[in-house]
């Protein structure tokens, strides 16, 4: 099998490098790619993976045996539509993966479907926001693709206030911004395979979005994240396949939308029990890093199984296996506003095909320079532990940040650390 993976970060370098180990994949091809991926992808850096025609013409030519969508721009840009009748294509439509790009359609097809979510409104400007109705500050959200970053949690009213007047400043055309209820619980990703109805649970994560060690500092795209979770494991997350997943692909496809790719839900554990934060139309990122590296069996075959309707390939195909992973994020200077660029990177060599180590080294804003790394973007690398209990892939993932060599790098110290402290 010949698969191509679309995309740039750490999560297209995890997809890519999990495939190439697959007994059945013969070449596994990534476009762009980065600074890392060469170690297990032949690299196609001139396919913007964004352009549907563009990546049309390039499978129609190279004759794929399975496309892999990482990121959700790409997602949103429709190129499983345009790839449709050309190759196997594992990622939903534009139209089905509206869930992600569009927070309100999101919270409509929860509604349809029966599924418990936090309460919402939709702002068309910000002379809509009628905060004082809220006796909690509300969730700042943007209703548009915001690379994981458009969702505020204020702590008063006030910031609530600042963060829709900066939304909206940052808004594109007919742009709208949501508030929700706050919600307070444990909060977790849970992902599944979904082709069509048919749901197959995979696994769940905890990822952590703020910048600095306690949850302080502003959102960012995520800056770790640990696989297993000791308190939602394989009993919660089939509960949530049945109670989250499945109405939601029923309805979906009832619409005329089937979904075929992975969807990934993030989910607070309520007092009054799971209620959806949000749905994503990827792997997330950071999380696919640590879950990809877990996963036993045939990937590509599930991935193929998924996105031909194969309900069988797609069930039996993989499995999360033993162990644990951690991630930390090795960010640049600067991020998430305005990172610098620019600068030499050491200690990251990639994680290749075979590597069987303890430590996985997955490249996102890296680029090659002369016969190193220098960085192209935000988050750099994210270093991943592999053990046999969090605590012991926590303390691998953290020797691989203490070797990495970055002038004004950042990273969090606490990436799981609640749970070996529990």
């Amino acid at each position: 099998m010949e698969v191509l993976v679309l995309g740039a970060g750490a999560r297209e370098h995890a997809l890519a490098w999990r495939l190439a180990r697959d007994e059945g994949v013969r070449r596994v091809r990534i476009a762009p790619g980065n600074g890392g991926t060469p170690a297990c992808a032949g690299t196609v850096p001139e396919l913007d993976p964004t352009d549907p025609a563009a990546v049309a013409r390039h499978v129609s030519r190279e004759r794929y045996d399975l496309v892999v969508i990482g990121p959700d721009a790409v997602v949103a840009a429709g190129v499983a539509d345009a790839l449709e009748g050309i190759a196997p294509t594992f990622g939903p439509t534009r139209a089905a993966g509206r869930v992600e790009w569009s927070k309100a359609f999101c919270k409509e097809v929860l509604r349809r479907a029966g599924v418990a979510t936090a309460a919402s409104v939709s702002l068309r400007g910000p002379g809509d926001a009628d905060l004082g109705a809220w006796e909690r500050p509300p969730v700042v959200k943007a209703d548009w693709l915001a690379a994981g970053k458009g969702v505020v949690v204020p702590e008063t009213h006030d910031e609530a206030a600042a963060a829709v007047r900066d939304l909206f400043a940052s808004a594109p055309d007919g742009g709208t911004v949501l508030l929700e209820e706050c919600l307070v619980g444990r909060e977790v990703s849970a992902f599944a395979l979904v082709a069509d109805e048919h749901v197959v649970p995979l696994g769940a994560a905890v990822d952590h979005k703020r910048l600095r060690d306690g949850d302080a500092g502003p959102n960012t795209g995520g800056m770790g994240a640990y696989a297993p979770v000791p308190w939602f494991g394989m009993p919660e997350l089939e509960a949530a396949a049945e109670a989250i997943f499945a109405p939601v692909a029923w309805r979906l496809a009832r619409d005329g939308t089937p979904y075929r790719g992975v969807l990934y839900a993030g989910l607070m554990l309520t007092d009054a029990g799971p209620m959806v934060l949000e749905l994503n139309a990827r792997f997330g990122d950071p999380e696919a890093q640590v879950l990809l590296p877990l996963l036993d069996g045939d990937l590509s075959a599930a991935l193929l199984g998924v996105a031909t309707g194969d309900r069988g390939a797609a069930e039996g195909s993989v499995t999360l296996g033993a162990g644990a992973a951690v991630g930390v994020v090795v960010a640049s200077e600067g991020y998430p506003d305005a990172p610098v660029r620019g600068r030499a990177i050491g200690g990251v060599e990639p994680a290749g095909a075979d590597d069987d180590g303890e430590l996985l080294c997955f490249h996102a804003g890296t680029r090659r320079s002369g016969s190193g790394y220098e960085t192209s973007g935000g988050r750099a690398v994210t270093m991943v532990g592999r053990a046999a209990d969090i605590a012991a892939a926590r303390n691998a993932a953290y020797r691989g940040v203490a070797g990495v060599e970055l002038a004004g790098g950042q990273h969090r110290s606490d990436i799981g650390l609640q749970e070996v402290e529990a």
